[in-house]
């Protein structure tokens, strides 16, 4: 399989390049890791920058901006993740639309039917949507002149670098406001209401002043205003600025409640706030980190770990598709900015597990789980099941969106989004997640797939529809014959996970019942004796596809794994290959990204590194965003377009960690696909499942000191990770079996080996 690279010609990426080597040259392990990621990460952009999606981007969980402009008027972008238009088409939904209704009418042909009423009004009608919430514009005195744009990651501040002076900005961590900071007397500047709105039929915005303070209110649908607020004060030789993003979400009056934050703000001033907004980003980078020495890789990776802390808060929306960065350019959003949940929403919350990022995690878990609910009634009142069901194609509310109605009304999608819940259990081994939300949101999701499957003549469990995500677009075709690989790995690996669980409960009753259904679920479709795997049982895969949808199995779920039968490793061996012969031209840079954690997870280190370099080298604009498209001009991929949307950074920070430590199956592997070129390699505190927090360093091609830490109490079982080289251990009970170590670890105790020098 050939994937071509691309040249780092600029003289950043040689420095890049070179700091990288110089870092490596010294040897340090992960002691020497610093906290935070180092100076060549932070983005360095040129100015003018004349694109919203090559902005810097902030924030701080709710409220985001993207910071850009030319020579004189700087522009920051505003955002808030609650921002939403809820209305739904007046044909969806309606007319006593079900399940069954959509068997009939897939059974009886009648596709036209189907898309007028299903897809249609999705593509004529505006809405649902996410909003954006407006803008601010600088004037800056003639005399000075911007240079260039930066995004200090380390302490989440932006900064823009004059011929004399600098603006700096920041999203505050601990308080609901922006501050900004810049030189000279108070400048023209206003705050703009987004023009997109006007294609919702949104009232005209209106606009107030009253001496330091402006603001707009902009009505939106039903009883939702929101206002933006700026506030400006002289400070010695500097001008300070507060921004507030305010809704009727958090009062009555948007604009008196804006007032008073960026009063309260400039009250504190902008030095005071910025200390404990670094407070709480150091914290956050303390959390893990990684160094390789792939510069661009590395400067990818910590720009992956800052999106969580700037997109992603506990008590907060989890990130849509662009996160709390909605376009602004005139439009609304690209796909609406919503959540798809037959890819973008899981691969976005894959890597906050592994780099010990909860906090961020938690914002997508406890938005599920409060919308669980609402699936419920999606179950009972669409599917007429019990359990629950999650829409493919969602908005904030939970509503299922008509876009993609084949895989947006699958009942499967709730799996993949329960497979979330389950990795959060097994990476934090809280017993009251455990009880109190893993078990119960897998076995809602498992209820309602229950109750839909029917057996065929010989008795094995069928989907009465059955679709492989974006297989085929919306054409007649993407109904396959049931089960597709994707629907039936996705509910072999429910029922098993749920034995898993209920057994973990000691619900023994529950568990058989689990083991019961799995048993009559049929193998996974393979062509011929040993692959690769198909769509469904009667139709290969002969086409270049973005959407990895069949190849569930291997990656996220592990189902087939190299550690399996010989067959299966021949299995995922053929179906890596068929990805190679029918080649990339239909492929997004997500579907790079993703082959990377695939080539990972199955021993395939050159292809994971190969396939991540071409990710952030063609499918990624020059501020990080993941724009889709090949930007290259090399012909990766037959789509050249720039929407951006978060997915693909994720799954390629994801990419790292499978290169860097796995720990499917109850084992723990470190440096388990690490490529020949990496050879001084080293992290810090990542964690694997079973609450384990694990640093590592790897010098001159060979592990040199592997140390464990157990978060919750109980025996680790690592996969010998020193090629067999004598090991000092700090603990005489690590007993020895096969390929593995094994050691009992009480809550708090910390297990280190160190390789012989021998």
């Amino acid at each position: 399989m050939c994937f071509h690279l691309r040249s780092y010609p600029c003289f950043l990426s040689l420095l890049f390049l070179w700091t990288a080597v110089f870092w490596f040259s010294t040897a340090w392990g992960f002691g020497q890791l610093p906290s935070g990621p180092a100076p060549t990460s932070n983005l360095n952009l040129k100015a003018p920058i004349d694109r919203w999606d090559e902005a810097i981007p902030l924030g701080n969980g709710l409220t985001g901006g993207l910071l850009w402009g030319d020579d004189h008027r700087l522009k920051l972008s505003l955002d808030r993740g609650d921002l939403w238009d809820p209305r739904l088409p007046d044909t969806w939904g309606k007319d006593g639309w079900d399940y069954s209704r959509l068997r009939k009418l897939v059974a009886e042909g009648k596709h036209k039917e189907l898309r007028d009423k299903l897809r249609a009004p999705s593509l004529t009608s505006p809405y649902p949507t996410k909003i954006p919430a407006g803008r601010l514009e600088i004037d800056l005195e003639p005399s000075r002149r911007v240079k260039v744009f930066e995004l200090d990651l380390a302490t989440a501040t932006g900064r823009v670098k004059l011929d004399e002076g600098a603006v700096e900005v920041f999203f505050s961590a601990t308080e609901p406001v922006a501050l900004l900071r810049l030189p000279g007397k108070t400048p023209r500047c206003r705050v703009l209401a987004p023009a997109s709105v006007e294609k919702l039929g949104y009232p005209p915005a209106t606009f107030g002043h009253d001496g330091p303070a402006q603001w707009f209110v902009q009505p939106a649908h039903g009883d939702l205003r929101y206002a933006v607020v700026l506030r400006t004060q002289p400070a010695g030789e500097m001008t300070e600025m507060a921004i507030a993003i305010t809704s009727t979400a958090d009062g009555p009056d948007p604009v008196a409640l804006g007032r008073q934050r960026t009063a309260a703000a400039l009250e504190q001033g902008y030095t005071a706030l910025l200390r404990p907004h670094k407070t709480w980003w150091k914290q956050f980078w303390d959390r893990s980190a990684v160094a390789v020495p792939d510069a661009d890789i590395q400067r990818h990776y910590d720009l992956v770990q800052y999106f969580y802390g700037a997109a992603s808060r506990r008590g907060a929306p989890p990130m849509p598709l662009q996160g709390v960065w909605t376009a602004d350019a005139d439009r609304l959003p690209p796909w609406r900015g919503d959540y798809h949940n037959d890819l973008n929403t899981q691969l976005t919350y894959w890597a906050y597990l592994t780099s010990g990022r909860f906090e961020q995690g938690a914002s997508f878990i406890d938005f599920m789980w409060k919308l669980l609910p609402r699936h419920r009634r999606h179950a009972r009142e669409f599917f007429g099941t019990s359990g629950a069901a999650v829409p493919g194609v969602m908005m904030l509310a939970g509503d299922p969106i008509g876009a993609g109605y084949h895989y947006g009304l699958s009942p499967t999608m709730g799996a993949w989004v329960a497979h979330a819940f389950y990795q959060h259990w097994r990476y934090t081994m809280d017993e009251e997640f455990l009880n109190q939300r893993a078990y119960p949101y897998c076995e809602a999701i498992a209820q309602c797939l229950e109750a839909l499957l029917e057996p065929d003549a010989n008795g094995q469990l069928k989907l009465p529809l059955s679709t492989s995500p974006e297989a085929h677009e919306s054409k007649p075709e993407a109904w396959l014959t049931p089960n597709s690989n994707f629907d039936l790995a996705l509910m072999r690996w429910l029922f098993g996970a749920l034995v898993e669980m209920a057994e973990a409960r000691g619900d023994f009753t529950a568990a058989a019942h689990w083991r019961d259904l799995l048993g009559r679920l049929e193998p996974l479709a393979v062509e011929g004796p040993n692959g690769p795997l198909k769509l469904s049982p009667d139709e290969p895969l002969t086409f270049t596809h973005r959407h990895h949808s069949h190849l569930l199995a291997i990656h996220p779920l592990g189902l087939l794994n190299v550690e399996g039968t010989p067959r299966d490793r021949k299995i995922i061996d053929a179906s890596l290959e068929q990805l190679g012969t029918l080649g990339t031209q239909r492929w997004c840079g997500y579907s790079f990204a993703w082959l990377a954690c695939l080539a990972a997870r199955s021993d395939k280190p050159e292809m994971a590194r190969e396939n991540l370099r071409l990710f952030v080298d063609a499918f990624i604009s020059r501020n990080g965003f993941h724009l889709n498209g090949d930007q290259s001009g090399k012909g990766y991929s037959g789509f050249t377009y720039r929407p951006f949307t978060l997915e693909g950074n994720f799954a390629a920070g994801q990419a790292v960690h499978e290169m860097l430590l796995q720990s499917w199956g109850g084992t723990v592997r470190v440096f388990p696909a690490v490529p020949a070129v990496w050879q001084n390699v080293a992290f810090r505190d990542l964690r694997a499942e079973g609450a384990f927090a694990v640093s590592a360093e790897r010098r001159a091609g060979k592990t040199t000191l592997v140390r464990i830490r157990a978060e919750h109490g109980g025996q680790v079982r690592l996969r010998d990770p020193f090629g067999g080289k004598p090991v000092a251990w700090n603990d005489p009970d690590v007993k020895r079996r096969g390929d593995d170590y094994l050691c009992k670890l009480p809550k708090g105790k910390t297990l280190e080996g160190r390789a012989s020098e021998e």
